[in-house]
């Protein structure tokens, strides 16, 4: 499946529709600090921190990428639920660690602390996991 990874700055109508898509299928603790998906996404956009996974011309995953003096951050990484375990999420991960390398910073998986899904999906992917 090759998913061509980009940060959303002008994203159309069916980018938006399929935003809200994604994040309508996150579980609630993956949203904060924001008070809903739509926050999560404007937010997101507003601040040029949105990247997401596209295949076919549709968004199937998105994250929150902070890009820090001293380290990238990945946050509210979710993809559309049809879509999940076919390495959406990977793609994502490891094109950020990439650009993230070659802005010369590493990149670090957060996600709120003791969270175990996180935890797994970090050692998994070899990230350093930090809170949120």
């Amino acid at each position: 499946m090759p998913v061509i990874v980009e940060t959303l700055n002008c994203p159309s109508e069916l980018d938006r529709g399929d935003l809200a898509k994604i994040y309508a299928d996150a579980p609630d603790w993956l949203l904060a600090p924001y008070a809903n998906a739509a926050e999560l996404v404007e937010r997101g956009l507003a601040d040029g921190l949105l990247v997401a996974g596209r295949f076919n011309d549709r968004l199937l995953g998105a994250a929150l990428i902070e890009r820090g003096e001293q380290h990238w951050r990945l946050s509210h990484l979710c993809v559309r639920k049809v879509t999940r375990h076919r390495g959406v999420a990977r793609r994502l991960v490891e094109e950020s660690a990439r650009l993230a390398r070659e802005a010369g910073r590493s990149l670090a998986l957060a996600a709120p602390e003791g969270h175990l899904e996180s935890q797994a999906l970090a050692a998994r992917l070899h990230l350093p996991l930090e809170s949120l």
